[in-house]
C-alpha cells in the first residue's frame, strides 16, 4: 500500500487544521486517515461504554439457498426514518445514546459534514470478519461520505478494485482512528474486514452514514 500525504481534494473532506489527515493512495477513490483522531484514553472508554451499552444483536444471511449466521454482533441507531436494509435484513434505528451522539459530534467536527445514522459492529475476536461489499445502497447517494471509527485491536481493512480484483489496498485501522471514505469510492472499490486468527480482543466499528 502507497500513502501520501496530500491535501485532502475535492472538498469532500475539509482540511484539518492540525494536518493529520492522511490521503490514502487508490486510484478512482477518495480516502482519508487520521490514526490518533481520538486520545488513547477516550478510544478505550468509548470501547468500554459501547461494550456494555449497545443492544448487540446476531442476525443470518441468506446465501444460495441456506442461512448462516453473521460473523460478528452489530446493532443499527439512527434518526426517526433511517430504517437499514442490506442483505435481506432490515435494521430499524435504536435511538442515539449519550457515547454515540458524543462520538457522532466529534466525526461531524472533523468532517464537517452532517451525519443521522451509524452501523456499529464488535468483532470479538479475530474469528469474527466482514466479506467483500461495498456501501452503495442508493438511500445514500451515488458519492456517499461514510466516516469509520475504530476502537479496539488493530485490524486490516482491505479494499480491491471493481475492474480488477488483483488491484488491492490494505489499511491497517489502529484503536482511536478515523477512516473517510468519500467521492467514487464505493462506486469503484469494494472492501472486507478479513479473518486474523492471532488477533484475540475485541473491535468495535462505527460507520457513520448520512441519508439522501
Amino acid at each position: 500500500m502507497h500513502r501520501h500525504a496530500n491535501q485532502l481534494r475535492l472538498g469532500e473532506v475539509p482540511k484539518s487544521r492540525s494536518g493529520r489527515w492522511e490521503a490514502i493512495a487508490a486510484p478512482g477513490a477518495s480516502l482519508f486517515l487520521w490514526r490518533e483522531f481520538l486520545p488513547p484514553s477516550r478510544a478505550t472508554s468509548s470501547l468500554k461504554n459501547l461494550q456494555q451499552q449497545v443492544l448487540w444483536q446476531r442476525d443470518t444471511v441468506k446465501v444460495y439457498g441456506k442461512e448462516h449466521p453473521v460473523p460478528r454482533l452489530h446493532q443499527w441507531y439512527g434518526d426517526p426514518g433511517t430504517a437499514y436494509t442490506w442483505s435481506g435484513i432490515t435494521m430499524q434505528p435504536q435511538p442515539w445514546s449519550d457515547e454515540l451522539v458524543k462520538l457522532r459530534r466529534a466525526v461531524e467536527r472533523a468532517t464537517r459534514r452532517a451525519f443521522d445514522s451509524v452501523l456499529v459492529n464488535l468483532y470479538r475476536n479475530g474469528h469474527d470478519c466482514m466479506g467483500w461489499h461495498a456501501d452503495n445502497e442508493p438511500v445514500f447517494g451515488k458519492r456517499p461520505v461514510i466516516a469509520s471509527l475504530s476502537l479496539g485491536a488493530e485490524r486490516d481493512f482491505v479494499l480491491r478494485a471493481r475492474a480488477d480484483h488483483s488491484q488491492k489496498v490494505v489499511i491497517s485501522l489502529p484503536h482511536g482512528s478515523l477512516l473517510v471514505m468519500a467521492g467514487e469510492t464505493q462506486a469503484r472499490w469494494q472492501h472486507a474486514l478479513p479473518r486474523r486468527k492471532k488477533v484475540t480482543s475485541p473491535r468495535i466499528n462505527l460507520t457513520f452514514r448520512k441519508f439522501m
